[in-house]
């Protein structure tokens, strides 16, 4: 077990540490691959099962998804500066569970994103900033952001799969 966590945290810090390391340009297109391959799964997901939870402990399938919108947020106000559009407020607690209003939600999220990236100088991606108590470079925590939203779309494979609809296949590319 120890074997496993040791290489599940030394893959996840070396895809951190090249994505930094991709251009800004790169970065960029992966997060535009990543909202439309986040778009395919909400497009996935019929109206009717947005409220619906693999288990009782567990988000709503919306909540995923508005979660990761959050975090999107977050993060990426952390490296630019730049507000959130949602101020303090929570999309996962404000936005309605319903696949219209979640699914603007989280594209708005993506947009700001790629905006947001978009708006920090290539020259100032090593700065310091601090996220959840941690001070790590701007490009770090872009990458960590990339990682969030990814962790957060896989798990909502489930409850398409539970609801016997096919998950969109990978988009790597």
């Amino acid at each position: 077990m120890k074997k496993l966590v040791f290489l599940i945290a030394f893959f996840t810090l070396a895809c951190s540490s090249v994505f930094a390391q991709m251009t800004k340009e790169q970065v960029i297109t992966e997060w535009k691959r990543a909202k439309v391959y986040t778009k395919a799964y909400l497009d996935a997901m019929p109206a009717a099962d947005y409220t619906f939870k693999a288990t009782p402990e567990i988000r709503t399938f919306a909540e995923q998804m508005l979660h990761l919108a959050d975090a999107n947020y977050f993060f990426l106000s952390t490296v630019s500066g730049k507000p959130s559009p949602l101020g303090k407020a929570s999309a996962e607690k404000t936005i309605a569970q319903t696949k219209e209003a979640t699914t603007k939600a989280v594209m708005e999220s993506y947009d700001f994103c790629i905006g947001a990236i978009e708006s920090v100088p290539v020259a100032d991606m090593q700065q310091i900033v601090t996220a959840e108590g941690q001070k790590v470079p701007k490009a770090v925590l872009i990458a960590k952001a990339f990682e969030h939203q990814t962790h957060h779309r896989g798990q909502t494979t489930i409850y398409l799969r539970l609801k016997g609809i096919k998950p969109p296949n990978e988009m790597l590319f």
